[in-house]
């Protein structure tokens, strides 16, 4: 059996090549933001030779659980690995959360896919889309389960991320989100495609 075909990562090789992927723009120290897991910090950066070739990695610890996760350099970007928001992205996603209309689904199978994808490809634009619309569904009806942890999540996520990029708290940046996602449905078809 071929082990390279069983490899499913991009590795970019290090070396005189001189490919740079966004990634590498990092350094040892940088915060960045690992998709639906959220604020993670490079530990290193290290070569490992595989298949007779050497390739670069990036030791990322995952903050939330502690976890440590190689990263090949050449995988960063299609895994949506990118760094932490600037400040005036802060006042950009409030306003997001303010005027953006929520699509949502009836089908709960393809809603919960498609907010599965969202959440997975690390935009904060995209997080805060399924806050709003989980949020949405959770005044005109019951979340499954699987919805009300996703819904969780996404606040968890979009919050802690803000925190980290401006000097709000926690708490005070919970209450910004609630206050603005009362206010964009106090009519519950405002801001809503359905």
């Amino acid at each position: 059996m071929d082990r390279r075909a069983s490899v499913k990562m991009k590795l970019t090789t290090w070396g005189e090549s001189g490919i740079i992927s966004p990634m590498d723009l990092f350094k040892i120290g940088d915060r960045i933001i690992y998709p639906n897991q959220g604020l993670a910090v490079i530990e290193g950066i290290q070569q490992e030779r595989l298949y007779g070739e050497d390739f670069r990695f990036y030791r990322v610890r995952i903050l939330s659980n502690k976890t440590l996760v190689l990263v090949p350099s050449g995988n960063t970007e299609e895994m949506g690995i990118r760094k932490l928001m600037s400040e005036d992205a802060v006042k950009e996603i409030f306003r997001y959360l303010k005027k953006h209309q929520v699509d949502v689904s009836g089908d709960w199978k393809g809603r919960y896919k498609e907010h599965i994808n969202l959440m997975r490809s690390g935009t904060i634009f995209d997080m805060a889309c399924v806050l709003k619309s989980l949020y949405y569904l959770s005044l005109t009806k019951a979340l499954s389960f699987r919805e009300k942890k996703m819904l969780e999540k996404a606040k968890e996520l979009l919050t802690a991320e803000i925190s980290e990029a401006s000097d709000l708290s926690l708490d005070e940046i919970e209450q910004r989100i609630a206050h603005i996602l009362t206010l964009c449905f106090k009519s519950p078809k405002q801001n809503v495609e359905i």
